[in-house]
């Protein structure tokens, strides 16, 4: 949970990653792991070179893809946990294939919103509450891991970065200073016309 809560404000966007499972617990996450992304304060979109790579790596330690393939970890920099319309659709696309999945969104101001989505048979979904489970052993927070992990993976797209810079040059400028106003060209051409 530090490390979910670190990756959720270190930077000004969503983030999102694959909980690793405990074996013996599906739902019991013990980690957190970010894949190669780009983020912004409203999405988060995984590379699918990054995300096949963190597979392999993932099978290559011995995991089973229900361990690390199941639940969707991301966060909204907002206070309301939840999910928008493309966390709906990205739920849907990236994990309706799989016999279970979870979504776990949570919030800037620490609410949560976690979704369970079963496929199998005639298929359910339930909300589930999340909590954090102080009777497991887990490892120290290493905030300085911990963001060369998210350096290293999370890429902050501001869509409106370049307009704004166009518009702050716009205002900067003195080209209206420069420029005769339209009352000094009208006045211009009417002397000009009573020649």
């Amino acid at each position: 949970m530090a490390k979910l809560l670190y990756l959720r404000d270190v930077g000004p966007t969503e983030v999102g990653g694959f909980g690793i499972s405990n074996t013996d617990d599906l739902l019991l996450v013990e980690d957190i792991q970010l894949v190669e992304q780009v983020c912004t304060v409203v999405s988060v979109e995984f590379d699918d070179d990054s995300v096949a790579d963190f597979f392999d790596q993932q099978v290559d330690a011995g995991r089973q893809p229900e361990q690390f393939a199941r639940i969707w970890i991301h966060t909204h920099p907002g206070a309301s946990p939840s999910p928008s319309g493309t966390d709906e659709e990205t739920f849907k696309r990236c994990f309706g294939g799989v016999d279970w999945a979870v979504m776990h969104i949570i919030a800037e101001e620490g609410n949560t919103y976690t979704r369970a989505r079963f496929n199998v048979g005639p298929g359910t979904e339930r909300r589930l509450r999340s909590r954090v489970q102080f009777s497991q052993e887990f490892p120290a927070s290493d905030h300085e891991e911990w963001y060369i992990e998210y350096c290293d993976n999370v890429t902050v797209y501001d869509p409106f970065a370049s307009s704004r810079l166009l518009t702050d040059a716009y205002y900067e400028s003195d080209w209206w200073e420069q420029a005769p106003s339209a009352a000094d060209l009208w006045s211009e051409r009417l002397l000009e016309a009573g020649r």
